[in-house]
């Protein structure tokens, strides 16, 4: 029986219109663009205007996804939104999303952890596709975390930028014509809640009524940070029997150019390989990776045949790694 493979058929972004560079963050808050780039290697972000929202910015997203696939909205059997900021405490994001693209089958749903949640939510598609709940889905990261930063806390509100990534994600036959060894080969997810006060919102419907305002321990979170992404990168390479040497791109969260420098150097991948977009976007959550995957795939660096290695890391904490053939 041939393998039932899970295969990238196109990816899309969307981006918001108004960029705040490091120097419009300096007239708000004690910061300097010499200092954050220094320390992340962030230079501008994007923020979402009045009236968009995280759904409205999937979207878009999902629109520029099912083009670049040549797919319709009707062929999608299930939508998984990642993101962290959703657009109300409940309904999911997702069935907004699933509402705007006229789409009235399968299942639409939202999936919650911070900036791993594409690797998370490319691993859950994946499950339901290999176990015949969906034969085409679109996965897509959406985040507005600047309506949760303090404008006040130079820690915090110089990382994070608004955006959406989309995949569209397809069952293939392993074995059928030209599909080669296409699609999602290996993933490893992971959590551990007892760091779950170093990197959390201090706000939520449960707890206090109100959304809050994103915390964190930046130097805890580094320590962790390219320990954690390394060892599940290589589990999940060691899984599908390769090595840093044969991947061709390095797709991972763009969170600080410190930690994804560590990372490649622990790992010995090549810097070259390394798809950035964090000097122009910020850390972008749970769009991150599919807002890289794009940015490469349409300037030809991502080419078809390509094994790329993805990774995550978020609060938590959890974390996550997926390899796949484009």
């Amino acid at each position: 029986m041939s393998e039932r493979r899970s295969v990238i058929a196109g990816v899309g972004s969307y981006l918001p219109g108004r960029i705040l560079s490091n120097d419009d963050l300096s007239r708000i808050v004690d910061t300097s663009d010499e200092w954050i780039v220094e320390r992340t290697g962030i230079r501008e972000r994007r923020i979402a205007a009045e009236g968009e929202t995280t759904g409205s910015l999937a979207v878009r997203a999902a629109l520029s996804a099912l083009s670049d696939a040549g797919k319709t909205a009707d062929e999608i059997d299930l939508i998984l939104l990642a993101t962290s900021t959703p657009d109300n405490t409940f309904p999911a994001t997702a069935a907004k999303v699933q509402a705007e693209l006229g789409i009235t089958r399968g299942a639409a749903f939202d999936l919650q952890a911070v900036c791993s949640g594409f690797v998370y939510g490319l691993t859950v598609a994946d499950s339901l596709i290999k176990a015949k709940h969906s034969e085409c889905a679109l996965v897509i990261g959406s985040e507005t975390f600047s309506r949760i930063l303090d404008w006040q806390d130079r820690s915090t509100c110089v990382l994070f930028g608004d955006g959406a990534g989309a995949v569209v994600v397809f069952a293939c036959n392993h074995a059928a014509a030209n599909n080669g060894d296409r699609g999602i080969i290996a993933s490893r997810l992971r959590s551990d809640g007892r760091y779950y006060e170093k990197l959390y919102v201090d706000g939520g419907p449960s707890a206090t009524m109100t959304v809050g305002h994103l915390r964190m321990e930046g130097r805890e979170v580094f320590k962790h940070a390219v320990a954690n992404i390394a060892a599940v990168m290589s589990e999940t390479m060691e899984e599908a029997g390769v090595t840093a040497r044969d991947v061709d791109w390095f797709v991972p969260h763009q969170a600080n150019r410190r930690i994804l420098e560590g990372t490649v150097k622990k790992l010995g991948i090549r810097e070259d390989r390394v798809v950035m977009t964090l000097e122009r976007h910020g850390n972008t959550s749970a769009a991150s990776i599919p807002l890289a995957l794009h940015e490469a795939v349409t300037d030809g660096r991502i080419k078809r045949g390509d094994l790329i290695l993805m990774e995550a890391m978020g609060g938590g904490f959890t974390w996550g790694a997926v390899l796949l053939r484009w």
